[in-house]
């Protein structure tokens, strides 16, 4: 009999479980399906964040600029390029066509503008389109300078609705403005959807506090012409290729689409939209699942509807095993009971010492239960807390904690961040990081939601300690700059000065000299004409040291023009031009072909025939004389080149007196020379951004190695 209604119990408990593993099975499958659907959701909102911080960098990236124009009042075309360089447009920036300045410029003041730009650029700078206008807006710097930016140069981008309606909002607002969808000047006639991003540079860096104030004192835009698709696939770089989704510019009446993963399909899973608001655009992400993805993961749920079968068939025969023996029943569910009760104290002894504070909110915004971390935090003894209304504790106005917390979950984000000040009893406000989550709370318990804080008091001051240190240093590098600019000018003037003026006693010297050996040669011994013969040279090689040192001064003082230059040929001419003079020496030439540089043609030539000059005087008289010009490929990317020869050499210990001034290792009666060549090397080098180093030994020869910075044209054969 105890046998028969064990297995009758059994068996009705195998049918009961039956029943409500289909209803947990369906129950389960409307909830993945509303899983599925948040992370669709989470996945939009993602892709829109991602979207928006990107957009925040390029911000950023053009108020750098503008604070350019704040700390120099109007900055070269080099300095704006290595500005550009600096920040890495193409790798960190894809999208960017390029980072550029276009000037405010009233008609009155436009033929001065066209003047002072043929100054500066020996070009004439013509504004396109042509006619007359009360303000204009040419493109006067654009980096890269590839030579789609450069043919747009000149371009008048005020003269244009969609760009002169964004760069107008951004000089009345002080803030950046996007534009709506153009085309660009770059694409030429290929159809694109590109926009315009624009920050205000006003006079002195400052932004006035009225609109009038602020047109008075506009210089010009800085702005970032960009790809709208290019933009988007950059930025998410192949993630979540399985969602579609559509940008439109919805800002205008007539909404324009600014980009489509895929064509809409009308039989799609699910829908959502994001209104992204952004420089004053609104743009509409309308994402959607395609009917190819399948809202709920069958595999799972079969999983799910077998593992419900078996646990009823387990539960079927524990059942029948339980009617057999009480004793088991017992010991099962005092295990299940000591298993409850370890994880209720797990919780609690996971919020009691948490290092971050917690506490439990009900549905009206007050404190259920807090720990004690964050009874530190406020100042308060975690008692004193229970029943307080959690935005009190704050000085400042920040989310509305009871709507959130009574909203649907479906209408608002399940959890959310926020930093505010918090009121310390007696003591003062601290920052903290709040993190809101709903959870739910106990049967009959009144607990909505949790709250997280941490006191991140210390970091914040140290952020604006180390804002304010960067702002510091910046100021006193500007200053110290402008004092080392002086400082080498009034150098440079000061031996070009000397140079000049030591020239008169110098041949004073000469003149006399040289009237006592003609009109008195008869009256002096041998003795007497050798030391008026030695006066001579001396003053001879003084007045070869003083054109030397005016041609260094003039090597400081030359402004460079750079260019692209064709260094192999360079170094045959010189070549050519030293076997011309000196038929006798002939060594072996070997000039590796296809080597350029960016740099000024005339400077880099006289570094040139100094370096060679060198060789060819120190090979002199060498068995098997050989001179070499080539250039390796650096393992960062550009070149270092060489010149190298099979001369006297140097001992290496001496390299650093090579480039000083009239520094010679080598006497005047071995090789001629007056020991400035090579520091004209160095400096012409210096003032191009480059290094430049030596390598020699004594009788086997030396090796000059120097390296330019990278420009436009500057290419290698194998690079």
């Amino acid at each position: 009999m105890p046998h028969r209604r064990g297995l009758v119990l059994a068996v009705g408990v195998l049918v009961f479980s039956l029943l409500l593993t289909f209803i947990g099975w369906r129950y389960a499958s409307e909830r993945e399906t509303a899983s599925a659907q948040a992370e669709f959701v989470t996945q939009a909102e993602e892709i829109t964040s991602l979207l928006r911080e990107r957009m925040g960098n390029h911000e950023i990236l053009l108020k750098g600029g503008a604070a350019l124009f704040a700390s120099i009042q109007r900055p070269s075309p080099l300095q704006w390029r290595f500005y550009a360089e600096g920040m890495n447009l193409r790798r960190q920036f894809p999208a960017m066509v390029g980072l550029g300045y276009a000037a405010y410029v009233p008609q009155a003041r436009l033929a001065d503008l066209q003047l002072e730009w043929k100054e500066s650029q020996n070009s004439l700078l013509e504004i396109v389109p042509h006619g007359d206008r009360r303000h204009y807006g040419p493109i006067l710097m654009l980096e890269p300078k590839t030579p789609e930016n450069v043919a747009a140069l000149g371009f008048d981008m005020y003269a244009e609705p969609v760009r002169h309606a964004a760069m107008e909002a951004a000089m009345v607002t002080g803030q950046p403005r996007l534009s709506g969808t153009v085309q660009l000047v770059q694409d030429g006639g290929v159809p694109t959807t590109s926009a315009l991003l624009y920050v205000p540079v006003y006079r002195n860096g400052a932004q006035p506090l009225t609109v009038a104030a602020r047109e008075d004192a506009m210089l010009g835009w800085v702005y970032m012409p960009f790809r709208v698709g290019t933009f988007v696939t950059s930025t998410l770089d192949g993630r979540r290729s399985d969602l579609r989704f559509t940008i439109t510019d919805v800002t205008d009446r007539d909404p324009k689409v600014l980009y489509m993963s895929s064509p809409r399909e009308a039989a799609a899973v699910y829908r959502h939209e994001i209104e992204l608001q952004q420089f004053g655009r609104r743009w509409l992400f309308q994402f959607e699942t395609p009917a190819s993805r399948s809202a709920i993961p069958a595999g799972v749920m079969r999983g799910w509807l077998l593992f419900g079968i078996v646990a009823s068939l387990m539960l079927a025969t524990i059942v029948f095993t339980m009617a057999r023996t009480e004793h088991r029943a017992m010991k099962m569910a005092y295990r299940m009971t000591e298993e409850y009760r370890r994880s209720e104290e797990r919780f609690r002894t996971t919020m009691l010492h948490s290092a971050i504070g917690k506490a439990l909110l009900d549905s009206e915004g007050c404190i259920v239960e807090v720990n004690p971390a964050m009874g530190q935090i406020v100042g308060l003894r975690p008692s004193a807390l229970v029943g307080v209304q959690f935005e009190s504790l704050f000085e400042d106005h920040g989310l509305d904690v009871i709507e959130w917390l009574n909203k649907d979950g479906d209408e608002t984000a399940p959890v959310l961040r926020a930093t505010r000040r918090l009121h310390r009893a007696g003591d003062l406000a601290r920052h903290a990081q709040l993190t809101y989550a709903r959870v739910p709370g106990g049967v009959g318990q009144d607990v909505k939601g949790l709250v997280q804080a941490e006191d991140v008091t210390e970091r914040i001051l140290a952020e604006a300690r180390v804002h304010a240190l960067n702002r510091t240093l910046e100021a006193r590098v500007a200053a110290r700059t402008r004092e080392l600019s002086q400082a080498n000018q009034e150098l440079e003037s000061f031996a070009y000065s000397i140079s000049h003026d030591l020239r008169a006693p110098l041949r004073a010297i000469d003149g006399f000299s040289r009237i006592l050996v003609e009109k008195f040669r008869d009256a002096l011994d041998e003795t007497g004409k050798g030391y008026l013969d030695r006066v001579r040279a001396a003053a001879g090689r003084m007045d070869e040291l003083i054109d030397a040192l005016l041609k260094m001064s003039r090597v400081t003082r030359t402004a460079l023009s750079p260019s692209e230059v064709d260094m192999s040929r360079l170094a045959e001419e010189v070549l050519e031009e030293f076997a011309a003079g000196d038929p006798e020496h002939r060594p072996e030439r070997v000039v590796e072909p296809g080597l350029k540089a960016w740099g000024d043609p005339t400077l880099l030539r006289n570094m040139l025939s100094n370096l060679l000059g060198n060789a060819w005087k120190f090979t002199r008289g060498k068995p098997g004389a050989r001179i070499e010009f080539g250039a390796r490929v650096l393992p960062g990317g550009g070149l270092e080149f060489h010149v190298s020869d099979n001369g006297a050499g140097f001992p290496q210990k001496h390299v650093e007196k090579l480039f000083r001034p009239f520094q010679r290792l080598h006497g005047q009666d071995e090789f001629a020379g007056h020991g400035i060549g090579l520091a004209s090397v160095k400096r012409i080098i210096e003032r191009h951004g480059g290094s430049i180093r030596a390598e020699g030994r004594v009788g086997e020869g030396a090796t000059f190695h120097f390296a330019l910075p990278p420009g436009e044209g500057a290419s290698h054969p194998g690079s």
